[in-house]
């Protein structure tokens, strides 16, 4: 609902006498929080009732974390603009213990991700890492009752919702390489609706684009989803972007890495490099053991 409010705010700020009006849905990916996300069918749960109401016409646009888009929409659906990104990178929040290092071996650290899981496991293999579901008042209400020494969240989802004093310290990207899309805010509507579509590129951020195409590259290549270990972070360098690319094994014992600078103006085609590279350095056998 703070990212639908974000861009209703928005489009007032160019549009002064447009009326948006937010239909709230609750999706299957916000129903089923005893279960990890990979188990459940993947971030697409977010997504795929959003993309209903669009397709039958009691929606216009549909307001998404970028992580949690497919890396191929369904047929008949785009991508209208990409906003200006928040911090992209890993939070660290615990009530007893100011950094990761600091957490004694058995600590139990809760996580949603396998993606974050894999890393926390590689680099701090006496930790137990736990799942960790559920909205983020929830998830720092079972920190706050003992439940778990540290949780590891979005920078992003906290310093939106007000919570950014929960942050003890920021994971560096070296530590845990952030998701595609993670801290950036996508706007998907109908392929044919040019009249939105229009309307929405005011908002969309070249910078933040070019840096969320080149990620989601990487993982569209790569065939990522929920199930899969992977990470894909960029910078904007002037006309150049920065991509590090990475996929493991759940239990972070082999994690492969890889990284390439090339155009801003064609962002795919250095997503789609950093994947080649993954896939020569070791990703092919993950993948193919994660997939069986």
């Amino acid at each position: 609902m703070w990212q639908a409010e974000h861009v209703r705010a928005a489009l007032g700020e160019r549009h002064p006498a447009m009326r948006v009006e937010i239909l709230g849905m609750t999706t299957r990916g916000d129903q089923v929080l005893e279960t990890t996300l990979a188990k459940i069918g993947g971030k697409g749960l977010f997504v795929k009732e959003l993309e209903v109401a669009l397709a039958e016409g009691r929606a216009d646009i549909a307001v998404h974390s970028a992580k949690d888009v497919p890396m191929a929409l369904a047929d008949g659906f785009r991508l209208a603009a990409i906003l200006p990104r928040e911090d992209p990178r890993d939070a660290f929040v615990s009530n007893g213990f100011a950094q990761l290092e600091d957490l004694p071996p058995g600590a139990v650290v809760g996580t949603s991700s396998v993606r974050r899981e894999a890393q926390l496991r590689g680099r701090f293999p006496a930790l137990e890492i736990r799942p960790l579901r559920g909205n983020l008042d929830t998830r720092l209400a079972k920190l706050d009752r003992g439940d778990y020494q540290a949780i590891v969240l979005a920078v992003a989802g906290l310093t939106r919702l007000g919570l950014g004093g929960r942050i003890r310290a920021i994971l560096d990207p070296a530590v845990s390489l952030p998701a595609a899309g993670q801290g950036a805010l996508a706007i998907e509507c109908r392929a044919d609706r040019h009249d939105l579509i229009d309307l929405l590129a005011p908002l969309d951020d070249p910078r933040t684009a070019a840096c969320v195409r080149a990620e989601r590259a990487v993982s569209r290549a790569l065939g990522g989803s929920c199930q899969v270990p992977l990470a894909a972070h960029a910078v904007a360098e002037g006309e150049r972007v920065w991509l590090r690319g990475l996929v493991a094994t759940p239990d972070g014992k082999r994690i492969v890495r890889a990284e390439a600078r090339g155009a801003a103006a064609d962002p795919e085609r250095v997503g789609e490099h950093v994947a080649a590279e993954l896939r020569s350095r070791g990703a092919e056998a993950i993948l193919a053991s994660l997939a069986g």
